[in-house]
This record gives structure tokens, sequence and C-alpha cells, in this order.
């Protein structure tokens, strides 16, 4: 039986409204005012178009929501239940913490391979969610038992809200969705920052990631010069 919820805002930024109705959550971006008409219409429009591409082909490489409906300035997709990563990784246990940094980076080698940047690698970004999948007996003729069916768990690391996303061929544009994942383990899991990096980092591969961790590094020093001057 389906419980009928009552829409919700479940969040508020300064580029779209969230929006969660049952299983559906729906991205609508909002107008701005100090814009002309016609033109903020037409980025609303370009904006969301562009998102739901890129979650579309996101889908075939990792877990991400399913896209149910595009209207001209707003996506309907499906609400993804688990929990947000920049609430439980600190809190959960180190095997559990080395099975999420490993899903990280192979989601984001999988993401640059296919020459993706995502844009904002928060893990506010990230939901950490147990699916559940029903095996059924292929010999429909067999009588069903316990035996017959059976439940897997499966925890799966989803990424979410690609609004910052582009197609990007150059390193430079990984090594800085690097970058930016490292400032944000940094700054919202400081405790923990070096082991989750590190495992993170060891499983971003693909064949070109040693290129991009090499220019991660020179993403690195430019920030450090800049701070001494």
């Amino acid at each position: 039986m389906t419980i009928n919820m009552k829409e919700q805002i479940i969040g508020r930024g300064a580029e779209a409204t969230l929006t969660r109705k049952n299983n559906i959550l729906t991205k609508d971006r909002i107008k701005k005012g100090y814009r002309h008409e016609l033109l903020d219409k037409n980025l609303r429009f370009k904006r969301t178009r562009h998102e739901a591409r890129i979650i579309e082909k996101a889908s075939k490489l990792i877990p991400v929501p399913k896209i149910m409906n595009v209207g001209e300035e707003k996506i309907e997709m499906e609400f993804i239940e688990g929990k947000k990563l920049s609430e439980f990784l600190d809190i959960a246990k180190e095997q559990e913490q080395i099975e999420i940094c490993r899903q990280i980076g192979n989601n984001i080698s999988k993401l640059h391979e296919n020459n993706i940047i995502h844009g904002d690698l928060t893990t506010s970004n990230m939901i950490w969610s147990e699916v559940s999948q029903k095996d059924k007996a292929q010999n429909t003729n067999l009588k069903r038992t316990n035996s017959s069916k059976r439940i897997e768990h499966t925890k799966k690391l989803y990424f979410i809200d690609f609004g910052l996303s582009f197609h990007s061929m150059r390193l430079e544009d990984k090594a800085v969705d690097l970058h930016l994942l490292k400032q944000a383990l940094e700054s919202k899991h400081f405790k923990n920052y070096d082991f989750l990096l590190k495992h993170c980092l060891l499983n971003y591969k693909w064949k070109d990631s040693p290129q991009v961790l090499k220019q991660l590094e020179k993403v690195e020093s430019r920030g450090r010069y800049k701070n001494k001057h």
C-alpha cells in the first residue's frame, strides 16, 4: 500500500528548489529577477536540459537518480532513499568507510573516463543507499519455497546534483574535480581526512589517471603559491 505524501520542500539553493512528493524529487530552477525575463527563461531552459542530458549519460556509468520527466525549467527524478554522506561518513565503521571510498574513486574514474566533470564533488552530493533486490526462481515449475527466492542487500553510492557538471577532455578539469573532492573531505571530514583521501585516490583508476594525478599536484602547487603572496 502506497502512502500519499504531501509535497514538501527539502532543499533550497541559489539556483533551484528541491521538493519531494512520495518517491519523486523535483528540481525547479529559480527565476532571477535581476536578469531580463526572456534571457532568464532561456538560461534556465538550457541549464535544465544540459543537466538532464548529463544525468542520463552518467546513469549508464554509475548510480544516479533515474529521470522521470524533464520540463522547461524543472527535472523530475527518482528520490534516493539513503544516508547523505556528509552526515554519515564520519560515523561509519572503518571497513564501511573503505568501501564507500572505493566506490567514490570508482565512480569518479568512470565519469572522467567518459569526459564528464561533476563540478561539485562534495559528500553532500553523495548518498549511501541500501538497495534490496529480490531474485526469483527462473523455473516457474519449481515449487516456491523460502530457498527459491533470495533477498540481497547491496549498498551503493549515488552521485547527485549535476547542476555544475559539464563535458571536458582536459586533464586540468579532471584534476580540479579531484581537488574539489580533497577540499570537501578536508573541511567536512578533517579528523579522518588522510585515511579517506588515500582510499578514494587508490581507487581512482583508469587509463589517464596517472596524468590526472600529476596535474592535480600542479593545481595544488599553484594554490600554495597564491597563498604565499
